[in-house]
């Protein structure tokens, strides 16, 4: 059955899914992401059970940081020998995979084109081992010429990076504990929703022939410190972060309804986009009002919910992005799902593997047979920057009874939430309560420095250090049965210019 009010040729479908995993017995045996990605897309091709690479029109490549090339995407259809007119390398970004196929299947509603294909690849487990080595890869040269892509450090203000909380494995704990705080979770039990959140994950992932880390893995063995699974930053250990170190290839190629009929693809194959929504955050995390929701994230997600009913509990398969454990904990509330939800088909960044920016291409990947399989309603919701870029879709079997938005942007809800944002300032004195915090351990598992992100006594925001040797303050942040946030302290100036924060 379809919408009558839509043409079939408007209607767009995802037929094909594939995936690549290398995993060479010599690192000069190592396939280079160029090479993944055209295996990924030709396994598409075959999944679908069409011939569909050469009518593609539409191609987007998700942008890839294990090896740099001049002009990818044109390097990829050369090979591919197709000239589409729509052919883009994007930006940094986890969401992006999930806007890239949003937006093709928009063109394909448009008319603009009759076949898309959406894919990324990474090769990030041979480069480092050839880096290692000293070996230099017998793939496509390396562009030393092209500028690197705009990454974390290069949106933040100088005292975050001077201070090291400018990664996202620093700077995410400050909506960890924030979160938990705000939700009455002592950091106990927050660090134990966490273990059992991401051995969700790892049962999927040990289920999932694609993924890098195959094991189940207890709450336990996520969340306790070993010097196999050593704390990196308050209070994520290395089971609690995404692991980029994989060499992985996806691509999702799409048509429209009446070209999937012309080429014979049976109707068990079909994947509908119902829709999705899209909103993000300032990149300089410190611009934002506070650390215990995102507006975008709530703003996309109910986006989301309002197109099955106002329900999240009506998606029977979710994948909710994973690079760490506060992400799909507010996500998960924001849609209404208990801490039993199932928040993923694919099995996390942490034991999937994170193939940086294109984890959420093989989420699509996984989404699919899912669907194919009896699922209803899928969501995809994937996230880049900080809790900065938020994207969500929706899929099903059944053919949505509207045509597919053109305007995806819920910006102007997200804006509409936010509140006053505090002024940052880099001299204080005086009182400064915490507004979050986290700390920052070396690879011997001692502390080097934590951080308190605090609020002034004029309400003004600020970052502080708390050197090692202060064992009390330290001991405060990181009692495991009462949150910091909102206690006080004074705010002092180090030697070095930098605050400083001691409990008092």
């Amino acid at each position: 059955m379809t919408n009558s009010s839509t043409p079939d040729d408007r209607i767009p479908v995802i037929v094909g899914v594939g995936e690549i995993v290398d995993r060479p017995e010599k690192i000069t045996e190592g396939l280079e992401p160029l090479t993944l990605l055209e295996q990924a897309l030709k396994r598409a091709e075959a999944d679908s059970g069409g011939k569909l690479i050469g009518d593609i029109g539409s191609l987007d490549v998700v942008n890839f940081l294990s090896w740099r090339y001049r002009d990818p995407e044109m390097q990829l259809a050369r090979r591919l020998g197709i000239t589409p007119t729509h052919l883009y390398y994007g930006p940094v970004g986890g969401e992006s995979p999930i806007r890239y196929l949003h937006e093709a299947a928009q063109r394909i509603a448009r008319g603009e084109c009759s076949v898309a294909a959406v894919c990324g690849a990474e090769a990030q487990s041979t480069a480092t081992k050839a880096e290692r080595a000293g070996l230099t890869p017998p793939w496509t040269p390396f562009a030393h010429d092209v500028e690197e892509p705009k990454r974390g450090a290069a949106f933040q203000k100088p005292l975050a990076v001077k201070l090291g909380v400018f990664r996202p494995v620093t700077v995410y704990p400050f909506y960890e504990a924030a979160t938990s705080a705000h939700w009455g979770q002592t950091p106990r039990e927050a660090v134990a929703e966490s273990g059992q959140l991401w051995s969700t994950y790892s049962a999927v992932a040990s289920q999932n022939p694609n993924a890098w880390l195959k094991r189940r893995f207890s709450p336990n063995e996520i969340t306790t410190p070993t010097a196999d699974n050593r704390l990196i930053a308050w209070p994520y250990t290395k089971l609690m972060v995404a692991n980029p170190t994989v060499n992985m290839g996806g691509a999702v190629l799409l048509t429209s309804l009446a070209k999937a009929k012309a080429a014979g693809i049976a109707e068990d194959r079909l994947v509908h986009i119902w829709g999705g929504a899209s909103a993000e955050e300032p990149r300089d995390y410190l611009l934002r009002d506070q650390f215990y929701e995102s507006h975008p994230q709530n703003a996309v997600l109910q986006a989301v919910m309002d197109l099955v009913g106002g329900d999240g509990r009506k998606f029977d398969a979710i994948e909710l992005y994973s690079c760490f454990p506060c992400v799909p904990k507010m996500a998960r509330r924001t849609l209404g799902l208990g801490a039993d939800v199932q928040p993923t088909v694919t099995g996390g960044l942490t034991f999937f593997g994170a193939p940086l920016n294109t984890y959420m291409t093989h989420a699509a990947c996984a989404m699919v047979p899912k669907l194919r399989n009896g699922a209803r309603l899928g969501l995809l919701y994937g996230q880049g920057g900080f809790v900065t870029k938020h994207h969500a879709l929706v899929l099903s079997r059944q053919v949505p009874q509207e045509a597919l938005a053109q305007d995806a942007s819920v910006q102007a809800e997200a804006d509409r939430n936010k509140r006053a944002v505090p002024d940052f300032v880099t001299e204080a004195k005086g009182r400064g309560a915490v507004e979050s915090f986290t700390m920052l351990y070396g690879r011997n598992g001692d502390i080097e420095h934590g951080v308190v992100m605090l609020r002034t006594a004029e309400g003004a925001r600020t970052l502080a250090r708390v050197p090692p040797r202060d064992g009390a303050t330290l001991a405060h942040l990181l009692n495991m049965d009462r949150t910091p946030v909102g206690s006080s302290g004074d705010i002092v100036t180090a030697d070095d210019g930098v605050l400083e924060w001691r409990v008092g």
